[in-house]
């Protein structure tokens, strides 16, 4: 699982605006015009692009101390929608106010700088590994990357992230069970 943390910025959201969230409900929608940079205080919220097949591309995957859709600070509307993925607390900064602070701090500029770099690096590895041809080598890199799989529970996020179906990852993970 692809965890970016960004709690060096939580003290940028102290005070800010809070939204709560329901489980699916969104948050945003590709296309609309971007006023807020959003943290995440508690639960998980997802960017989601939907696919040509019907499927969905998620793009982030943002818990507790994660900024959503970092690259929003930049852009005049958004790329893809924003799901709740269970009942989320999100902050609320206006965009303005969020550049203000990292023009104002060159520290604090460095280490959104360097967040950046990591996404694009962390980006950069989930594409890799969904460009594998079938699902027993995209699981074993993403095995390799991020450690053993989360509880059963949760594989359908895993199944998610390397853009297969949960079927199919199940019929992979019995394989192994059985080979």
């Amino acid at each position: 699982m692809i965890v970016i943390m960004s709690f060096e910025f939580s003290s940028l959201f102290d005070g800010a605006r809070e939204r709560r969230v329901a489980e699916d409900a969104t948050v945003f929608h590709a296309g609309a015009s971007i006023t807020h940079v959003f943290f995440v205080r508690d639960g998980c919220a997802v960017l989601v692009r939907p696919l040509a097949s019907g499927d969905a591309a998620y793009l982030q995957r943002a818990r507790a101390g994660d900024v959503v859709a970092e690259a929003s600070a930049y852009a005049d509307s958004y790329h893809c929608d924003c799901t709740a993925l269970e009942p989320t607390v999100l902050a609320l900064l206006p965009r303005k106010e969020f550049r203000q602070a990292l023009r104002a701090d060159a520290e604090l500029s460095e280490t959104w700088a360097a967040h950046l770099a990591r996404t694009v690096q962390s980006t950069r590895m989930r594409a890799e590994i969904r460009s594998l041809k079938t699902v027993s080598d995209r699981l074993d890199a993403w095995l390799a990357e991020y450690g053993p799989l989360p509880e059963k529970g949760q594989w359908q996020g895993v199944a998610q992230e390397l853009s297969v179906s949960r079927e199919a990852l199940y019929r992979e993970l019995a394989n192994r069970r059985s080979g």
